[in-house]
């Protein structure tokens, strides 16, 4: 073959099938890949004994002479034991950004929660957003340091939270993103930083509930959430505060539950992907089969979820307005979650077995060994999920009750 010059690559035909490769004739390693209807040219050589094909361009974006000045180029990197491709997949490695990083981690992390993925988002558009388009091996130590004092200005739990989920966004990274020699881009993950200075903010664990003596106003309240032209939902809303209460259920898990996760002839309601990620039987109280079968007699034909709402998902938003309307008619101000610390902690004080509590709470037990050779079953939970209702229910009628 000889010269590859314009005019010589100008008159190779496309062959109709395949690919013909061409080697210039003065330099060695420089060639003219055609296929059937592109003519591109390649500089190759061998690195370690294995050949390595780099590629420089298409014919006519690049003309003959540029091709063959970026060939010695690459050759002259081949030459001294570089391998072209490594180098430029470690120069994108090292362009990374953050964000791209995330959509990376999303996808590598497919059985991540939709909630997860959702206050996942939040924090990358709340306190990242200026951070979005930064290489990571950009982000230093130094940056962890001053952006966690300043979201902990705002909110110490949202500084810690944010920073978690960047080192595990930079922990991801260690092991994806490689430079031309195989090592990992990131060699120490910046968030050590607040560790071995001790700068984590220490957030103590939110513990309310909603007291005994408090019990009495708040079901009143909650009972008193009738339907109207005004609130035409809040008996729908009623009900579900009630089973957050009786059953100890997230709020999540609550919103979402479906008619096919309700056995009203066996008396059980089933989550098969809750939280932790076991799947979750918890027996039915008498008040909530009540509850349940007047509920499916009202919705249960119309929607597949208990508790039916408009939005997007189908079912119930989180009741906001009508939860104020609770507070400011019981005075007792609470949360969707203390709902379940209340749940829980009323099991804790009737002396029912921690293993028991664990069980209806659906607490993993996992470095438990003597859990490990507990074998549960759901009619076991039956009479201390009934004795908690019991002990709400009696609550709401006297004062003299104490779960606190």
């Amino acid at each position: 073959m000889p010269k590859l010059t314009k005019s010589v690559v100008d008159t190779i035909p496309y062959p109709e099938t395949g690919q013909i490769f061409y080697r210039d004739s003065e330099i060695k390693g420089f060639g003219l890949r055609v296929g059937t209807g592109s003519k591109v040219y390649i500089a190759e050589g061998k690195v370690n004994n294995k050949t390595v094909r780099v590629t420089i361009g298409r014919h006519g974006i690049f003309t003959a002479e540029q091709a063959r000045q970026e060939a010695k180029n690459i050759l002259g990197m081949i030459a001294r034991g570089i391998n072209p491709n490594d180098a430029d997949k470690a120069k994108r490695a090292r362009s990374v950004t953050l964000a791209e990083a995330f959509q990376a981690y999303l996808k590598a992390r497919s059985s991540l929660k939709p909630r997860t993925i959702y206050d996942y988002r939040r924090l990358m558009g709340t306190y990242l957003a200026d951070w979005q388009n930064k290489p990571l091996v950009e982000i230093s130590k130094d940056m962890i340091e001053h952006k966690h004092r300043e979201i902990g200005a705002r909110s110490p739990a949202q500084a810690n939270l944010t920073m978690r989920f960047v080192r595990a966004i930079l922990n991801f990274a260690i092991g994806q993103y490689e430079d031309s020699a195989g090592n990992p881009i990131i060699t120490d993950n910046p968030i050590k930083r607040l560790s071995q200075t001790r700068s984590w903010y220490r957030v103590d664990r939110r513990n309310t509930v909603i007291k005994a003596h408090d019990l009495p106003a708040w079901l009143k309240a909650v009972h008193n959430l009738t339907d109207d032209s005004v609130g035409p939902n809040r008996e729908l809303i009623r009900d579900y505060l009630l089973l957050l209460l009786f059953t100890g259920l997230r709020r999540e898990e609550g919103l979402s539950l479906t008619w096919k996760q309700v056995d009203l002839k066996a008396k059980t309601l089933t989550l098969p992907d809750p939280k932790n990620r076991q799947a979750h039987v918890l027996p039915l109280s008498d008040f909530l089969y009540t509850l349940l079968t007047r509920r499916y007699a009202q919705t249960g034909k119309s929607s597949p979820f208990v508790f039916p709402g408009d939005g997007v998902k189908g079912y119930l938003n989180e009741p906001g307005k009508q939860m104020k309307r609770v507070t400011a008619e019981s005075g007792v101000a609470f949360t969707l979650h203390d709902l379940r610390r209340t749940f829980i902690t009323v099991a804790e004080s009737l002396d029912i077995s921690a293993y028991a509590v664990k069980r209806l709470a659906n607490h993993k037990m996992a470095n438990d060994v003597t859990a490990g050779y507990i074998i549960g079953d759901v009619e076991r939970l039956r009479i201390p999920m009934q004795r908690i209702t019991d002990f709400l229910i009696h609550a709401s009628l006297t004062d003299s009750a104490a779960c606190d």
